[in-house]
């Protein structure tokens, strides 16, 4: 055993310099945005590109001007100095720098901001996330924001869960306020109890932003069940569990739930739907093998004569 010096031992328990540790991040945000400012033009900007311009990309200036900040505070911001830097602000420039998902969650973990805004999955999913979805097919797959909004699907989960995907696409509001006939988990609290534990979890890097806050405060006014599971504090990560999807067309199938975190996307996951048995692979088969008339026509008699209001 190689003995350490007692003086040397406690210089190596005592843990590193954060004053260190903070220089060294905001070095990496200085390069970082001096870095994404370079690589836009001001044609890509709509500002004149103007023919005595000695640095590439845009000015300090026109980054501050484009974002709305003052152009002293943009400079020190990208000098590195130990500033406070608000949410608001970051989101301007990362819209400024053009700024994808990663780079976005990037700048805000060099500015010492803890909370990475959700993003707002305005653009398309990825072709190939699709493909795979596509190719699990005759499992049901379902790609979930971290407050489970559904951002894209295969056919089987569209032949399976149709309910989730009509209206706005979030399965949280559907499972918590859709009649118990109509909810594909109905009268499973123990599994709905797991969904809000993993939508807390989720909650804690979203903090401050105002898309979650609205979307919680809204369940919790208008499902007094939601509101008591939220009160509870409790968290947990999506996991498999085997639960009972129900459907009108096909009746109870017994489905084992596995949850794949997917990086390339902040905070998406897919969640895949196997049966259990034979019974429920039967069961799937012939759903899947219906036309969509076939699979829409008892969910219509079942409309006519449980919601006539409806209709």
């Amino acid at each position: 055993m190689e003995l350490v010096p007692r003086d040397q031992a406690e210089v190596a328990a005592v843990p590193p310099d954060t004053r260190a540790v903070r220089k060294t991040r905001r070095d990496e945000l200085s390069a970082f945005l001096k870095s994404r400012r370079a690589r836009i033009t001001p044609g890509d900007v709509g500002l004149p590109v103007g023919s005595r311009r000695r640095t590439p990309g845009l000015r300090r200036e026109e980054v501050a001007q484009l974002a709305g900040v003052g152009i002293t505070w943009y400079t020190w911001l990208e000098q590195g100095r130990d500033i406070n830097v608000s949410i608001q602000v970051l989101e301007a420039i990362s819209r400024t720098l053009c700024l994808d998902g990663a780079e976005r969650a990037h700048l805000y973990r060099l500015a010492d901001v803890p909370t990475i805004p959700a993003p707002q999955f305005d653009e398309p999913v990825p072709e190939e996330i699709q493909v795979i979805l596509d190719h699990l097919t005759p499992l049901p797959a379902v790609l979930l924001s971290g407050k489970y909004d559904v951002l894209a699907y295969n056919s089987a989960y569209a032949a399976l869960c149709p309910g989730f995907l009509l209206g706005e696409r979030n399965i949280l509001r559907k499972v918590f306020l859709a009649p118990e006939c109509c909810n594909p988990y109905a009268a499973q609290h123990e599994y709905l109890a797991r969904m809000v534990g993993y939508l807390r979890a989720a909650y804690v890097k979203n903090l401050h932003d105002p898309v979650w806050t609205v979307f919680i405060d809204d369940l919790v006014a208008a499902s007094p069940l939601f509101a008591e599971m939220w009160a509870r504090n409790d968290v947990a990560f999506p996991v498999g569990r085997i639960k009972v999807i129900r459907n009108v067309v096909t009746g109870d199938i017994e489905m084992t739930m596995t949850s794949m975190s997917l990086p390339s996307i902040a905070g998406a996951w897919i969640q895949i739907l196997t049966p259990v048995d034979e019974n429920g692979w039967t069961r799937l088969r012939a759903l899947l093998a219906m036309t969509a008339e076939q699979r829409r026509q008892p969910w219509l008699r079942h409309f006519a004569d449980a919601h006539p209001e409806v209709g």
